[in-house]
Formats: structure tokens, C-alpha cells, sequence
């Protein structure tokens, strides 16, 4: 485990902000230059998902997979982006619930917060509302949305319990869980757990498939579901892949 919570969110915010910032400037934030990130991000969105998104949405995307598409989102829905980073997953959500619908996105960094509503902005979407907040303490009411999503952002939390446990609290009796993760083939070593570089890189915070069902189940979630999306090996350190998770909240 690294030093504790707060040095993990300190390095993550410390490396998101870079990229977006990068964004900001004109460049492309997509992983820096992580060994591991370029087979896991790339080419995640089909060419028709995006068209029409803002270019600094698509530049600022740092998944690892598309939870929108397996969402199976509805007109009117509310939907939750936890750690929504440069947008373009709220972006794509909004779309899918259309006008009557809203598509909330949360993050704890302020320049992804600034990136984000300038895509928002760039868009020209009104159904969308970004939130600066942690996915541990989400500020939003009991079972206020119908959906949540993440990519990529929950294997970054050092106390996934609580990330779990806040998901269902804000979900509607019936909500959804559908978020792409990275998940670990195999547990991983006390070096690269204390390593705050392999935390900020999606890497040391992985949970192995069944621990992380474990801690949904613990939260309350049923229906618990994983698909492989990706297979990769970091050099090292060991074997991930990318997943689905998808999960509910009895109703």
C-alpha cells in the first residue's frame, strides 16, 4: 500500500493536472509517456462516438475503455461521471439522455474541471453540470441519479470500499453501475503498492477481479458482471487488463 491516501490523491492530482493543462496549451495529455498506457487507451471510441466532440475532449480522454456504450443509457436519465476528467464520457452521456435527461461529471482536479467546461462550452451542451469533488465523498443527495460511470478512475482510489459504498448511495433503488477499470491478473508486490508513479499510473491501485466484486457486493450491489476488454502486461510489475464492470442496486 503507498503511504496513505492522501499521497495517493496528492500524485494523482499532480499527473491529471499536467495533462490537462497539456490540453489546455494545445497538446495532447494521453498518457504522458507511461509504457503501459498506450495499449490500453488507444482506440477505445469508435470514430462515430466522437464526431462532433470538441478536439480537446478527445485529446484530454485518458480511459480505458467506453462506459457510455455499455451504460445502455435512455432518454431522461440522470448520469453520474466519477472522476469525469476532460469530459468527453459526460459529453457522450448527455447525448444519450437528451435534453430531458442530465449528465453530471466529477473530479478533484481544477484544471480538469477548467478543461472540461471549456469542452462543454466548445460543445454547446446545456444538459451537463461539472462538480469539483471526490469520488470518495460525492456531493450529491441520496439516490439522485439513475446511472453511474467511470473510465479508468476508481483503481486510483486508495479506499475503493468507500468509493463503492458512495456509488450506491447516490444511485436510485434499481441504478446502474457500469464503469471500465483496469483490474490486476495477480497481486502485486509491497514495492509496486508503495508506489506512488505506478498509482498515478493506473497500475498499483488495481484490484484483482475478485476483490473488487467483494467490495461491491460489501457495498450492496448485485448483478455483479466482468468482461475483458484488454489484456496487457506491465514489464515488471505484472499482468492487467481493462474491463467492464457492471453492477446494480437492488430495487
Amino acid at each position: 500500500m503507498a503511504k496513505d491516501a492522501k499521497d495517493v490523491k496528492s500524485a494523482v492530482r499532480e499527473r491529471y493536472a499536467s495533462a490537462a493543462l497539456e490540453v489546455l496549451g494545445g497538446g495532447s495529455g494521453c498518457c504522458g509517456t507511461a509504457a503501459h498506457c498506450d495499449p490500453v487507451t488507444r482506440d477505445i471510441y469508435e470514430a462515430g462516438d466522437t464526431a462532433g466532440l470538441p478536439k480537446g475532449a478527445v485529446e484530454g480522454s485518458l480511459g480505458c475503455g467506453n462506459p457510455t456504450a455499455l451504460a445502455d443509457l435512455s432518454p431522461g436519465e440522470i448520469v453520474l461521471d466519477l472522476g469525469s476528467g476532460g469530459g468527453i464520457d459526460v459529453l457522450l452521456s448527455a447525448r444519450r439522455v437528451g435534453p430531458r435527461g442530465k449528465a453530471y461529471g466529477l473530479d478533484m482536479t481544477d484544471e480538469m474541471l477548467e478543461l472540461a467546461r471549456r469542452n462543454q462550452r466548445d460543445a454547446g451542451v446545456e444538459n451537463v453540470e461539472f462538480l469539483r469533488g471526490e469520488i470518495e465523498d460525492i456531493p450529491l443527495p441520496d439516490a439522485s441519479v439513475d446511472v453511474i460511470i467511470s473510465n479508468c478512475v476508481i483503481n486510483l482510489s486508495a479506499d475503493k470500499a468507500q468509493v463503492f459504498r458512495e456509488a450506491h448511495r447516490v444511485l436510485r433503488p434499481g441504478g446502474r453501475f457500469a464503469v471500465s477499470d483496469i483490474v490486476s491478473r495477480g497481486p502485486l508486490g509491497k514495492v509496486v503498492r508503495a508506489s506512488l508513479k505506478l498509482w498515478s499510473a493506473c497500475v498499483a491501485g488495481a484490484l484483482e477481479e475478485n476483490d473488487y466484486r467483494g467490495q461491491l457486493e460489501g457495498a450492496g450491489f448485485t448483478n455483479i458482471e466482468f468482461e475483458v476488454t484488454r489484456e496487457f502486461t506491465v514489464p515488471g510489475v505484472g499482468g492487467f487488463v481493462s474491463a467492464f464492470v457492471r453492477a446494480s442496486k437492488p430495487a
